[in-house]
């Protein structure tokens, strides 16, 4: 049962909290002390343990239409491995856990992991069914988490990154409901109700706004963003987020699993190594002024 508690907590999205670290990474040029870094890290592990939580409730909720999807019937709670009554349970330890080590660990990020889970449990009883309100509070939880992640070690994160930050997960978002749509065809409102009123062209049309946005937010945040004007060789990085963001575009076209993005972030080597450099770029500009 352990087993099939941490594969419904979905270990291989828990990518998706690296964004605790965007407050530390961006602000290397502080004095920060290993207790910093040890915070941050503490960080990402809670996080880690509330989404987990977030997903058994939502498997719990979502198992009858799970059993319809090619990919999704193989989850324990809609496989029959692991019961709903044990899902619960484990779901509500781990939530009480999670957040009673948030606000030990900082009140600040106390707070901000508190709305990510009020947000998030929002989504999974009745947000995720409201066509494009699915997605922008999906985005919303990315935000949360970067902006716990500052509070966790005090530290100011620039607007002009939480706006960047926004728009790359509207973007992720909007990409993972064309595949969803492509991928389930004419079952998609069967699984998910928003689906049924999204098109391919539309999100299309969507993705597009969302791609230019992303790319001319950060192009502005790396001139004018005081970290841009302190560290003036963060516009070298956009390369690499140009890059990225076409590659994702490609591999979306081609159906190279955009539904699944924390896996395509990890599969995908050029798309890897792309998003290493870059991490690797911002950290020596701001460490090395």
């Amino acid at each position: 049962m352990i087993g099939a508690i941490i594969t419904s907590m979905r270990p291989r999205q828990w990518t998706k909290n690296f964004f605790v670290f965007a407050g530390l990474l961006f602000t290397l040029d502080q004095r920060h002390s290993i207790a910093d870094f040890a915070r941050v890290a503490a960080a990402f592990a809670l996080f880690c343990v509330l989404s987990g939580s977030v997903y058994l409730l939502n498997d719990i909720l979502d198992a009858e239409r799970d059993r319809k999807h090619p990919l999704k019937s193989s989850r324990p709670v809609a496989a029959g491995k692991l019961s709903s009554g044990s899902a619960w349970v484990a779901s509500l330890i781990l939530l009480a856990g999670g957040l009673a080590g948030s606000f030990l660990l900082n009140t600040a990020f106390g707070i901000a992991a508190a709305g990510y889970v009020a947000l998030q449990i929002a989504y999974c009883f009745a947000l995720k069914h409201v066509v494009i309100l699915d997605v922008m509070v999906v985005a919303t939880g990315f935000v949360l988490r970067a902006i716990a992640g500052a509070a966790v070690i005090e530290v100011v994160i620039s607007p002009w990154l939480l706006m960047c930050t926004i728009l790359l997960a509207l973007f992720l978002g909007l990409a993972k409901r064309r595949a969803e749509l492509v991928r389930l065809e004419s079952n998609a409102g069967s699984h998910r109700v928003s689906l049924e009123r999204y098109t391919v062209p539309f999100l299309d049309q969507l993705m597009a706004i969302t791609t230019a946005s992303t790319v001319i937010s950060y192009a502005l945040y790396t001139f004018f963003s005081k970290t841009g004007e302190t560290h003036p060789y963060m516009m070298a990085t956009l390369p690499f987020v140009i890059y990225g963001i076409f590659r994702y575009l490609l591999l979306i076209h081609e159906n190279a699993g955009a539904d699944s993005p924390e896996m395509l972030v990890v599969t995908d080597k050029p798309l890897l190594l792309d998003i290493l450099l870059w991490a690797l770029a911002c950290a020596l500009i701001v460490k090395l002024g």
